[in-house]
C-alpha cells in the first residue's frame, strides 16, 4: 500500500513540474501528509532537494506556535520554478534547481538577473522562474520548459528573489538589500496580529492582494532571523 501510494505522489509531482497537474495543491497535499503519516521515511522526503522548502497544510497549526506579536511578512506564492544563484566576489557563478540541477547558462539567459553584482560580496538567493501575465499552472509550463531547454532563450520569464540563504539579516532587510543589488523582489505585507492572516487570505482569494503574479496562495515568513533559528518551520504556504 504505502509502495503504491508513493508511486502515485511521484507521478502527481512530475506531472505537476511539467505545467500538467492532474488534481488539485489541497488533493496533492492531502495524499502527503498521508504517506508522511503512515511512512514518514519513505524515499519522497529523503530526495536531493537543496533549495529550503517550506510548511503547507494546517497553516493554523503554524501560527499557533509563535507569540501573539511575533512579525510576520506575507509574500505571494508565485507558481514557477525554484531556483538558487551564487554569486562568488559579486560574479554569477552557478544557477540550480530545487534538486541541485546546474541551470546556470539557461539563467543567464533571463533578463532581469544580473552577471554581476554592484558590490565584491559571496552571496547565495533563493527565488522563482516565472512567466509573465500568465496563470499559474501556464507560469510554471514556461518556467520548467526553459530550463530543459537545450537552447533556451529566456522569453517571457522573469525572476523574482525572496532570500538571501547565507544571510544573518531579517526578512525585509534581506529584500530591501536584494532591491540595492538590482534584483526583483516581491509585493509584502506585514502583520503582527495572527488574526489578520485570515483576513489577508481572504482578500487573495478575491484577487485583491498581489494580484500581478500568476499564484496559488501565498507566504508567511517570520520576519526575525533569530526567531527563525529557534523555529522547526520558519516560513509557511497558504493555498486557497
Amino acid at each position: 500500500m504505502y509502495a503504491n501510494l508513493s508511486k502515485t505522489i511521484k507521478e502527481f509531482d512530475v506531472s505537476y513540474r511539467k505545467g500538467r497537474a492532474k488534481i488539485s495543491d489541497q488533493e496533492f497535499d492531502s495524499l502527503v501528509r498521508n504517506l508522511k503519516r503512515i511512512d514518514p521515511n519513505n524515499s519522497y522526503f529523503h530526495q536531493n532537494k537543496v533549495l529550503p522548502s517550506m510548511g503547507n497544510g494546517n497553516y493554523e497549526e503554524f501560527l499557533e506556535t509563535l507569540l501573539p506579536d511575533t512579525r510576520l511578512i506575507l509574500t505571494p506564492k508565485i507558481d514557477g520554478c525554484a531556483v538558487g544563484l551564487m554569486y562568488t566576489k559579486g560574479k554569477l557563478v552557478k544557477a540550480i534547481t530545487r534538486k541541485g540541477k546546474d541551470k546556470t547558462e539557461a539563467l543567464k539567459t533571463i533578463k532581469n538577473i544580473p552577471h554581476k553584482l554592484p558590490i565584491n560580496i559571496d552571496i547565495q538567493i533563493r527565488g522563482e522562474l516565472y512567466g509573465h501575465g500568465l496563470i499559474p499552472t501556464k507560469s510554471q509550463a514556461l518556467a520548467g520548459g526553459h530550463l530543459r531547454k537545450k537552447i533556451p532563450t529566456g522569453d517571457g520569464l522573469s525572476f523574482c528573489s525572496f532570500e538571501i540563504l547565507n544571510s544573518e539579516l531579517n526578512k525585509h532587510t534581506q529584500l530591501i538589500q536584494l532591491k540595492k543589488l538590482g534584483f526583483e523582489v516581491p509585493e509584502h505585507k506585514f502583520t503582527n496580529y495572527l488574526s489578520e492572516v485570515d483576513i489577508y487570505r481572504k482578500l487573495w482569494l478575491e484577487g485583491k492582494l498581489f494580484s500581478s503574479y500568476p499564484m496559488d496562495g501565498f507566504v508567511l515568513t517570520v520576519n526575525s532571523r533569530k526567531l527563525q533559528k529557534q523555529l522547526y518551520q520558519y516560513q509557511y504556504a497558504i493555498k486557497c
